[in-house]
């Protein structure tokens, strides 16, 4: 089974408190977008795991292609709690960024959940493979339902959002990039933190999805204070971006453009200064089925 799995984006991010645990508490605003990762899986007496990374993705970030990869670990928790006996072959072409704050893992966990639930007719239900992804990542569950969802607690708590798909952006990322857990360390140290309105950014979606733009934000921008994101955003807004915002802990940025022609006008520019630079659409779901 071969499958297109999509990225997510942040449209708002805040951190709203820190648990006894250490885990950190969050609201958030999840949606996918078209750009996605390619994945193929086909049954097997064993697990194993091969990547296609486009030149420009492994010259900035590693991407692990062993039993360390969320996707293989993905097909292992699947065999093991479905109770099924055999393996699988997984071939990822990447076509997502990764350390990117795109959820890229996470799809192609997700992913490889979905595409081995239905090559060994398993049967379970959208929430019992999100379940399963809780055991993988925060993430991964958001991405069985996909589309638009608010997102609170430790990223656990999603609440489906109106559709919110179709919105012209421009998707791009630098060579720099920031761990998750010293994204969060430096939000802790952050003394007078902006807090985006994520509340306001869900009721927009809801009430006025044309104005929802205005409260895109994302805390972990001063957090992570990284140059490149200062550039992409600036270029983004000087080529008539409406709003542009990094997303996720980093370091990716997207602007949302009004018009097809404006976004590709400012794709070629950042292409042309040597930045991965895409001109995608939010969309309403996560999967593409391609044979």
């Amino acid at each position: 089974m071969k499958i297109k799995s999509a990225a997510k984006i942040n449209l708002s991010l805040d951190v709203t408190g820190r648990l006894d645990n250490g885990y950190h508490t969050i609201e958030s605003v999840f949606q996918t977008v078209g750009l996605y990762d390619e994945i193929t899986v086909e049954k097997a007496d064993s697990i194993s795991i091969s990547c296609t990374v486009p030149e420009q993705f492994a010259a900035a970030d590693h991407i692990p292609c062993d039993k360390r990869n969320i996707a293989y670990k993905a097909a292992e928790l699947f065999f093991s709690q479905a109770g099924i006996s055999g393996g699988c072959n997984i071939h990822i072409l990447k076509g997502i960024p990764s350390q990117a704050g795109m959820g890229g893992g996470s799809t192609d966990a997700a992913g490889v959940l979905y595409c081995l639930n239905k090559v060994f007719s398993a049967g379970l239900s959208a929430e019992q493979l999100a379940e399963l992804g809780k055991n993988l990542g925060a993430d991964v569950p958001f991405f069985f339902s996909g589309g638009t969802a608010f997102v609170s607690g430790i990223g656990e708590k999603l609440t489906p959002l109106p559709d919110f798909s179709g919105r012209i952006l421009v998707i791009a990322k630098g060579s720099q990039g920031v761990s998750t857990a010293d994204a969060y360390r430096n939000v802790d140290a952050l003394t007078e933190p902006f807090h985006p309105q994520t509340a306001a950014l869900a009721d927009a979606i809801k009430n006025a999805p044309e104005t929802a733009y205005q409260f895109f934000g994302n805390i972990f921008e001063a957090a992570v204070g990284l140059e490149e994101v200062d550039k992409l955003k600036s270029a983004m807004l000087n080529k008539d971006a409406l709003k542009a915002n990094m997303t996720g802990s980093g370091s990716a940025v997207f602007g949302l453009f009004e018009t097809l022609e404006a976004a590709e006008i400012c794709c070629s520019k950042l292409k042309s200064w040597g930045y991965f630079a895409a001109v995608c659409e939010t969309v309403n779901s996560s999967f593409i089925e391609l044979d």
